[in-house]
């Protein structure tokens, strides 16, 4: 999937819309079977934060798709989520990424765009998880 053309986008340099959309679903597969962090997916309507997650994660990545969602500090108040279970979120994402023939750069730059929403999904000013 990852393309030696440093002129793409992240989004095109992984596959694009259908790379995307593969990697949320075997992403979330993972997150809502993790025990530590399944309480906050027992009443999401999962095709649907799958849609908004596919939106957000193309539009970090550089595509072409705009996400449409509510803010995710909005979305995410009063959830209780913490900065461990945003690393077990993070750790789901590097399992599910290494499932795809990406360059550890690709690889490694994704986990650093999505990180940037830790702030807003857990509450906090303390900085992205390391």
């Amino acid at each position: 999937m990852s393309s030696p053309d440093s002129k793409a986008s992240l989004y095109e340099r992984i596959g694009g819309a259908k790379a995307v959309a593969g990697m949320i679903g075997s992403f979330y597969s993972r997150v809502i079977a993790d025990p530590n962090l399944r309480r906050y997916f027992d009443h999401a309507v999962l095709d649907g934060l799958k849609h908004m997650q596919v939106e957000l994660f193309s539009s970090a990545l550089d595509g072409p798709v705009r996400y449409t969602g509510r803010p995710l500090s909005h979305a995410h108040h009063g959830l209780g989520i913490t900065r461990q279970h945003f690393q077990f979120f993070i750790e789901h994402l590097f399992e599910t990424l290494a499932e795809y023939r990406l360059s550890e750069q690709d690889r490694y730059e994704i986990i650093s765009r999505i990180n940037t929403y830790a702030d807003d999904v857990i509450g906090s000013s303390t900085g992205p998880v390391a």
